[in-house]
Parts: C-alpha cells; structure tokens; sequence
C-alpha cells in the first residue's frame, strides 16, 4: 500500500519499529555490547604496506580503547577539550572511542588546515591538548603545531601518534568516570553562513543513535565489510562508518585516504560489501574499474551523500559495478544524516529523492523569507528536528539561535521539497541558487541532466554575476576521459530537456574539480578562479555558448 498522501510539507518520523530505535546510549555503551556480542570477530583493518594489515577484534578493539581513555586521564580531566589533528589512522578511533570512555569532548581538526585554521580551531574550542600526526602530505604537522603555541595560553600537552605505545603504556588502572548519553562527546568545525568555521556540540546519544539508524536502514550487519574513504575528522567517517559497523557487527576497513584504484583493490581483497563516499568518489571508481577491472562481486551497496546524486550515477553503478546504491542527506549539526533511501525502496523515483526521515525526525519545507510552511512539491529551506541534532555552536550563542529556531528546528541553509510521500528532494544549498532576470534556477536540475550526456564524466553548474540578468549559468565539465566538451552540442541538449533561461551560458572543461578535504565540490572556488581569468566579472557576460579551458 501507498503511504497517505499528504497537502503540507511537513513529514513526520517513521514508526520507530521500523528501524529498532532503542534508548539512549553513549559511545562507551555501544563498544561494550559490541565487545561481548562478538568479541572475537574482526572489527577493524588497517591496511598498510601490502601484506601488512593491522587488525583489531571487538574484544581487542575495547581493551585498547580502555587502555587510550586511561592514558589520556594521566594528561586531562573529564569534561576537557581534547583535539585529534590526523589523517585516516588507525589509532583515530581508538583515540575517538578512548575520549568518549574517559569523558573527555574531542575537538576533530582537518589534517589539510594551514596553521591559521588550525590555531582558530584551538583556540576556539579552548582545547587542552592535541593528539597530533607526525607529517601529512609532505607537511610537518608537529612543527605546525609547535609554531602556533604561543598563541593558545589553555593548550598545555601534545601527544605525537606516532608514539602511541608510549602512550599506551602511560595507563594507570584507575576507574573510569561516569559518562551520560547528554554528554559532548565531540566538538567538530563546519563553515556557518559567516563562513567561519563554528564548532557544533554534538552528544553521545545523538551520534550512536544516528548512525546505527543509518546502518540499520541500510541492511547492515555481522560479516558486512565496510571500507570506508570518509575522513574520520568528519560525523561521515568517525560517526556514521565507524559506529555504524561497531553497532551491528561489520568490519570496518579504514584505508588512509582516498584512492580510487587502492579503494577498488580493497573491494576486491578484503571482499567488501559495503562503502559510504561523496558521489565524486564513486565516479572516481567507477571510472578506475573501467580501466582496470577488479573482482568486486561482493560490494552489494554504495550509500552517498554529502552532495547531489545524479540518477545517471545510480545507473553507471548498477551498469558498471554490478553496485546497488542508497542516498541520504543531512549536515554536521545532525549527527549528520536526516533521511535516507532504502537498499529495495518501494518509491518508484526514489533515485529522484534523499529518501524519507530517519525514525524520531520531522522534516518541514518554509519559506525563508517568512519562516512560513510550503505545501507539497514547492521548493523552500529544509527544516528538521530529530535525536541527532547538535545542542548548538560551542561558545556562539548567536550562531546556535540563528540555526535553532525557539521550537527546536534546525535551519540546514538548503533548499528542498517534500513530495505527497513524505520523501526529500533537494535543490542545493540556499545561497548556491542561481537568479537569472529575477528567475530561480536549481543548480541541482542541470547538473543531472548533464550527467546523463555520454561525454560528461562529472559537472557542477554555478552562478556568474553578470551585469544586465544578475546572474548567468555556468557548467565547470569534465569530460569522459577521450572525449570534449562541444558547448553547441550540450546547449542543443540542455534546450531539448530544460526551459531556455536554465541553459548554461558559459561552459568550462576541467581536469578535475576544487574538493573540500571529505570530496565535496567547492562551487566558490569554481566561479572565483573563473572570474579572475576573465579579469573583471562584467566579463563573464556572454550571449551564447563560449567555451574556455
């Protein structure tokens, strides 16, 4: 049977019965029951050189986290601001799993930051100490470290993770402290609409509960294989990879960064089942086993978010890689995710959609001009309260209350509509919308047309200021590897498919894309390095198809 078709925009939870939803829970909780449901099975890889893999069973994995929590209560007190600064380590989530045991809130930090962010994000989040990765990318990232002390007055400690059985063996057997699932259990950055970086609070029992929602809509289980690329600084790689497989049984790959042949090579030796990515980094993928193919027969799921995904790229998957795919959607402040499609969804144009809420989340579409609701299939700012939601913006009282609103909801800054199935469809963030002679057009429309084109590989549209319309449409394309791009020809497509006014005007090939560290497209850096090559932006005007490289 249909679900009831409803006239608001409004979509209320699903039935908690239909994902399990259990009580509150803390980090500590969920890595105990692991422990003794399946002690003795593999919970983490950690691929190194070939041949070289460091491994963890559940039991293993708790002795060690237990061991890390009393080390770092040799150095801290329960309740302090602890960092990690590291890329896709091992000893991430150990360190991740040890703060939450010893109550400690840990401040994750991008290994990318230059010493500027780095020194913001210390400083702000008033850590006490950093646990950092030696050298990251041919950067020295102690010595970082060393150079921007004088300006953080509360960081009194650095632990070198190189060093971690020295740090280990700095345990004492001493009680660790009582931790509640309202507790902080990590502080993690994510650029506000100032463009700062604002710290959101996130509780224990907000990221368990999501992510095992996650895992759960997902079908995952024990003997499940998740290699995971996500970067662990971010709630995708550290809360929803992570705690995901810890809470049904999976094992969980963790690679040192992206790549997509090392990814493929993984699939294939570790016969992994499942993976979480940004959609570039499934492109990426797919084009790599069309180079060189791998045995990937045991991958069944690909689950993307973190950006629009593109019904074509659904198909190349199902196509190419023999690999079902699921979408979800949320931001940092929700622990991340709100909704998601299921593996088998019975909505015909699921692929169309991020799916339907999470069990215990309302969404809601408003205006975001008069904070008044939309109906169905009218697009507005995405609104949505749930158990994930961050408790607001640490020290920014006026940050929190711009993104929770007095009734609880969180304003996410994107815009969407609800379809008379309750399922989310999402048009791009709110300042992403391009207005053109005083239309809007959704970037999001564009850029999955494009893809359906045989010679685009990938593409992100974006607005040009443009001095008589405001703005003009402009597609960055890469193009499938052998081809070009013939801005006539994808202006003919575009014109056949989509009113004249959402027909990019400018078109742009790129050999690659300006990526945020966890792989999504910075548009800003696009039409930025755009206009600085044409020298003014009156320039970008154009009446017709042009094409630069």
């Amino acid at each position: 049977m249909a679900p009831e078709r409803r006239t608001s925009a409004m979509a209320p939870p699903p039935a908690a019965r239909d994902m399990g939803v259990t009580g509150e829970r803390t980090i500590g909780d969920v890595l105990e029951e692991a422990a003794r449901r399946w002690g003795g099975a593999t919970a983490l890889v950690a691929p190194g050189d070939p041949g070289i893999h460091r491994t963890w069973t559940f039991s293993q994995l708790r002795g060690d986290a237990m061991r890390a929590a009393r080390a770092l209560l040799r150095r801290y007190e329960p309740g302090e601001h602890v960092a990690i600064w590291a890329a896709n380590l091992a000893e991430w989530p150990l360190v991740e799993f040890g703060a939450a045991l010893a109550g400690l809130t840990l401040v994750t930090v991008n290994p990318a930051y230059r010493a500027a962010e780095l020194t913001h994000v210390l400083r702000q989040s008033r850590a006490s100490g950093v646990l950092v990765q030696p050298h990251y990318r041919g950067t020295d990232l102690l010595a970082v470290v060393g150079s921007v002390r004088p300006d953080l007055p509360v960081l009194r400690d650095v632990v070198n993770l190189e060093q971690w059985d020295e740090f280990l063996a700095s345990a004492v057997e001493d009680d660790l402290p009582a931790v509640a699932p309202g507790d902080i259990a990590q502080i993690q950055y994510t650029s506000g609409t100032t463009g700062f970086p604002k710290g959101a609070m996130l509780p224990h029992r907000g990221l368990v509960a999501v992510s095992r929602m996650f895992a759960q809509v997902n079908g995952a289980g024990p003997g499940d294989v998740w290699i995971n690329p996500m970067p662990m600084f971010h709630t995708a790689g550290c809360g929803l990879a992570t705690l995901g497989a810890l809470q049904t049984g999976g094992t969980h790959v963790l690679p040192p960064g992206f790549d997509p042949a090392q990814m493929l090579d993984l699939f294939q030796a570790e016969r992994g089942t499942l993976m979480l990515s940004v959609p570039t980094m499934l492109i990426r993928m797919v084009d790599e086993q069309a180079t060189r193919p791998r045995d990937v027969s045991s991958w069944r799921l690909s689950m993307l978010g973190g950006a629009p995904v593109a019904p074509e790229l659904v198909r190349r998957a199902r196509q190419q890689l023999g690999v079902a795919v699921s979408i979800g959607f949320g931001q940092t402040e929700a622990s991340p995710y709100l909704t998601h499609t299921r593996p088998d969804d019975p909505n015909p144009h699921w692929m169309e959609t991020v799916g339907p809420p999470l069990p215990e989340t309302e969404l809601r579409i408003i205006d975001p001009a008069t904070d008044k609701p939309l109906p169905v299939g009218v697009v507005g700012e995405i609104c949505a309260r749930g158990p994930g939601l961050m408790t607001g913006y640490f020290d920014d009282p006026e940050g929190t209350a711009r993104a929770i609103d007095g009734d609880g909801w969180l304003h996410t800054g994107d815009l969407g509509s609800l379809d008379g199935d309750g399922y989310l469809r999402v048009q791009g963030r709110l300042k992403d919308m391009i207005i053109r002679g005083g239309e809007n057009i959704y970037p999001r429309e564009i850029e999955d047309l494009l893809l359906a084109h045989p010679d685009v590989a990938d593409v992100s549209v974006v607005g040009i200021p443009d001095a008589e319309m405001g703005e003009q449409v402009a597609a960055f394309v890469r193009p499938v590897v052998g081809q070009s791009v013939d801005p006539e020809g994808l202006a003919r497509f575009c014109r056949e498919h989509l009113a004249v006014h959402k027909t990019p005007r400018i078109w742009q090939t790129v050999e690659d894309f300006p990526q945020t560290a966890s792989g999504k497209i910075q548009k800003f850096v696009l039409r930025e390095r755009y206009l600085a090559s044409q020298g003014e932006p009156e320039a970008a005007r154009t009446t017709g198809p042009a094409l630069s490289t």
